[in-house]
């Protein structure tokens, strides 16, 4: 096999599960595709492949760790569903053991029971998932697969506020047909019209639309990881939009208080906006830092207290709970101030915390996240 060949991806046996709205079997070579497999009917001769078994669902994260270790098939209760046929291996005869539900006979078994596997990249310690797809019941595979596509380290409203109803969103746009990118470009009209009501002090209006718009925010990745749907286009569009507009989001707020009533003196108002403005950018510049010097790890993962920190941390969802808080006394003004100090505070917290990061690495002890 050429070194530039990608591996062979070869779903097995029959399966009329539609999950979130998909054939079995076409949405299986979609996640493959997306993880760098080429898919195809049957085996190749001279070709490695991971051969499937459609009786199952299971975490993408299954295909990634799988393509370094051929001569190893994944199991269930003992059943085959994932098996790496090496090069020189006899992929038809894989093929029949895993319709057949049979052992295959010199390969070293991976149970999914126990196995353990880094799940880093999702930020969380879960084991990924494998489960029987039933036909008549698809709801369970989909809630499986949704849950998985969720990070394990995030703010407080996505993580626990609007997981389930993003769920059903999600569920329901895949059984549309909505492409992720379609949600995206929703999610950023609403975005823009939270702008233009805080900017004419219509702030609960444009609480509302900011609302739709970070449940958008949350539909369109889910939909792309559970249904293979994803793009580098649609996450540069995706990440670009979350990184660029909360600070119009804050600005627009400053600027509506005049009409609402409650606007702050010049001054105070040039130094609260540059407050959370360049806290948040100097946030992010110490988040970049981070990664680039520790080798790509999240400074919200390094320790429990990092991943805590990261469901209140001055960005834009725990801002505007703390402004919804204010709205909700009248008070639209004190929460943007309330947002500035609690901007200063985070960043104190995130600039430690490299600080600290930096410092252990120095005396030479390793610095890896409490998730490894």
């Amino acid at each position: 096999m050429a070194s530039d060949e990608p591996l062979l991806f070869v779903p097995v046996g029959s399966n009329p599960a539609r999950v979130f709205g998909m054939d079995a079997q076409q949405r299986a070579c979609r996640l493959a595709a997306n993880a760098g497999f080429e898919c195809a009917d049957v085996p190749q001769e001279g070709r490695a492949a991971l051969i499937a078994s459609m009786a199952y669902a299971w975490d993408p994260a299954w295909l990634k760790a799988l393509r370094t270790q051929p001569g190893t098939v994944l199991t269930l209760g003992g059943k085959p569903v994932l098996a790496h046929v090496p090069q020189d291996g006899d992929g038809a005869e894989a093929v029949r053991a895993i319709e057949a539900g049979q052992p295959l006979n010199g390969y070293e078994a991976l149970p999914a029971e126990t196995a353990e596997l880094n799940y880093a990249e999702l930020l969380k310690l879960d084991r990924p998932f494998v489960m029987p797809l039933d036909a008549s019941d698809p709801e369970p595979v989909e809630r499986a697969a949704y849950d998985a596509s969720y990070k394990g380290v995030t703010d407080l409203l996505t993580l626990y506020l609007w997981r389930r109803p993003a769920f059903y969103l999600t569920r329901w746009a895949a059984q549309a047909g909505l492409a992720p990118n379609a949600v995206t470009a929703v999610g950023a009209i609403f975005c823009v019209l939270a702008f233009f009501l805080f900017w004419r002090a219509d702030y609960w209006l444009g609480v509302v639309a900011g609302f739709v718009f970070m449940v958008l925010d949350t539909v369109d990745g889910k939909l792309a990881l559970c249904t293979g749907a994803s793009s580098k286009w649609g996450n540069v569009f995706d990440h670009g939009i979350d990184l660029v507009h909360p600070p119009f989001w804050w600005w627009a707020w400053e600027h509506g208080l005049a009409a609402y009533g409650r606007p702050l003196p010049a001054l105070y108002a040039t130094m609260v906006l540059w407050a959370i403005v360049g806290g948040y950018v100097a946030q992010r510049v110490i988040e970049g830092l981070f990664i680039k010097r520790f080798s790509g790890m999240e400074i919200h993962v390094w320790r429990p207290i990092d991943s805590k920190f990261r469901l209140i941390t001055a960005r834009r969802n725990p801002n505007v709970v703390i402004l919804v808080v204010a709205l909700l006394f009248g008070r639209p003004d004190a929460g943007l101030v309330a947002v500035a100090w609690w901007t200063i505070v985070s960043l104190f917290f995130h600039a430690v915390r490299l600080a600290q990061a930096s410092e252990q690495a120095a005396r030479g002890k390793p610095v890896v996240s409490w998730l490894s």
